[in-house]
């Protein structure tokens, strides 16, 4: 068979489901083989980065790699704010990208370019992937493609890029003269007794402990053992942003989302605990805040973490233990041993919430406040499989706010920070877990970034739902320069804009409907679920001088948060 043919018959033997492209020069053969292997949906996106995106969700729902192709040049540097993302969220995927004729590569040649859109891709994205393959032989390509699809998946989750000339896609391969690719078996699971020994002894002399959760744990597929584990040990759990839904919002030990603009509670809980057990999470500095010491003061610390570079890192003296969490919590289970919370701790992390919740911080908010819609509309949202944050001052709502069921997933980028992700990465969601609804939100500068995405949902009919909190800024930035740049908003308020986002969906055919006082949010949500088959964008004004709070001011403690209270 041809190389494209090989490939695609290695993604449908993998199981792997859905790919995402955007059409190219240098991808014709790949994306023709694996149309006419069948059994892969192919999903064609208006941008690069937006299949990228898409393919990230993917590898986040089913710890499967996410497949995007791209062509040559442009498409493949297109694709690199994706990889990042994938690369420092942990996320399963493998990239491929055309690539022009060996003949046609200036290899060690001085001049910069011979064959046209020839880009040493491979170079670019070393940085940000655990291998990056320039395929120069047809009879290489089995090997490396198992290589990838094992370096993408094991040990710490992320991207892997193969880049594959155009000639050689259309190169036979003998597959009788293959050698059988025999991957090294998975390691012997590692024996964690004395770490274990020594956290139940602490665990039962501590006073107020405490578990921090991060996105570890999905990566790993050990969310249902961790729920066990909880169960058991009824330890008060607060979670990063990437692990937001490891417990739904109901559940008795959740306590919240902490960090630089976390629920003002679990931040408090975060510095005042003396027993942190930190499971898959980096501490990194929007955790912990810029008060190392402060952070460090009164507690002891466990970290357990499959990438021994995080631990110990930023916060030194740790017990640390390098293992992959699903190995920990089996052997953990079988401790047998059980410790109760002292209840004045519990008590004394609710108080702190009962004394000024979320929806208190913008009391004094003209117009629509954020954090009560959020409210409002994940009560109404039971039918969503998801929710997708762009970045920006609504993923800082969405993570203080959402209420998030049982079996609901919540998916933003988190290392890379990248806005334009939400409208791209709805679409993979939706995609992967069978044309459900999720809901997308974002704001009005993220939104613009990939709104050309908007065709594709109204072509496959996705049943996204888009809410646009539109505080007719960059608002993240606007705050972060009336706090540092004595409110000249260059570039934010002033030099920007946006436009009539109902004209815009109409265009591409979704229905819509614009949300402007509080009264009118009822209408707003109804309107969005009345047909819970079809996309819907509801577009919510926000004032433009409307701030996330509370928020931590660098080089203070992660407990002291601005606005300032009792």
């Amino acid at each position: 068979m041809r190389s494209s043919e090989y490939i695609a018959r290695f993604l449908k033997d993998k199981g792997i489901t859905i790919v995402f492209e955007l059409q190219g020069g240098m991808i014709t053969r790949l994306i023709d083989a694996i149309h006419h292997e069948k059994g892969i949906r192919i999903v064609s996106m208006h941008h690069e980065q937006g299949a990228a995106m898409a393919a990230d969700a993917f590898g986040r729902i089913t710890n499967k790699p996410g497949i995007a192709l791209a062509t040559s040049g442009p498409g493949a540097t297109n694709l690199l704010t994706g990889i990042g993302n994938c690369y420092f969220d942990s996320v399963p995927a493998i990239f491929i990208t055309g690539q022009v004729n060996i003949d046609e590569q200036k290899g060690e040649l001085p001049t910069r370019q011979i064959g046209f859109q020839e880009t040493d891709i491979v170079s670019m994205a070393k940085p940000i992937t655990k291998g990056a393959f320039a395929i120069k032989n047809a009879i290489d390509i089995p090997a490396i493609l198992e290589d990838a699809y094992k370096l993408s998946t094991s040990g710490r989750p992320g991207p892997v890029l193969i880049d594959v000339p155009m000639n050689i896609q259309n190169e036979e391969i003998n597959t009788i003269d293959l050698k059988i690719y025999d991957p090294s078996p998975k390691p012997k699971s590692q024996i964690y007794t004395d770490f274990i020994e020594k956290f139940l002894i602490d665990l039962g002399s501590c006073k107020r402990p405490l578990i921090l959760a991060g996105r570890g744990i999905r990566a790993s597929g050990s969310i249902d053992y961790f729920r066990e584990f909880v169960k058991k040990y009824r330890i008060p759990v607060v979670t990063s942003l990437l692990g937001f839904d490891v417990l739904p919002f109901s559940h008795k030990e959740r306590v919240g989302f902490i960090g630089t603009y976390g629920n003002r509670w679990a931040n408090y809980g975060l510095g005042s605990c003396d027993l942190l057990l930190v499971l898959g999470s980096r501490l990194d500095l929007r955790q912990t805040g810029s008060d190392i010491s402060s952070f460090k003061k009164g507690k002891i610390i466990y970290h357990v973490d499959i990438d021994q570079a995080e631990l110990n890192n930023r916060i030194k003296n740790c017990i640390t233990l390098k293992a992959d969490l699903l190995d920990f919590f089996i052997q953990l289970e079988k401790s047998g041993s059980c410790h109760v919370v002292p209840k004045e701790w519990i008590k004394e992390i609710e108080g702190k919430k009962q004394a000024r919740s979320d929806i208190e911080e913008l009391d004094d908010v003209k117009g629509i406040n954020p954090n009560i819609f959020i409210h409002r509309l994940s009560k109404a949202s039971n039918r969503a499989r998801a929710f997708i944050a762009d970045v920006g001052n609504n993923q800082m709502w969405c993570s203080q706010s959402l209420e998030l069921s049982l079996n609901q997933l919540f998916l933003t980028s988190g290392g890379m920070g990248a806005m334009g992700y939400a409208l791209p990465a709805a679409i993979g969601a939706s995609i992967t877990m069978g044309n459900v609804p999720v809901v997308a939100i974002s704001g009005d500068g993220g939104f613009q970034i990939n709104i050309q995405e908007l065709q594709t949902i109204r072509r496959n009919n996705l049943p996204i739902k888009m809410v646009i909190l539109n505080n007719h800024c960059l608002g993240m930035i606007r705050q972060f320069q009336d706090s540092y740049f004595e409110s000249c908003y260059q570039s934010t308020v002033w030099g920007y804009d946006s436009p009539d986002f109902s004209k815009v969906a109409l265009a591409y055919g979704i229905e819509s409907f614009s949300v402007d006082k509080p009264e009118e949010i009822e209408t707003g949500i109804h309107k969005l679920w009345e047909n819970p088959a079809r996309p819907f964008l509801l577009e919510v004004s926000i004032n433009i001088y409307t701030n996330v709070s509370p928020k931590i001011m660098f080089g203070n403690p992660i407990n002291k948060m601005e606005p300032l209270v009792d």
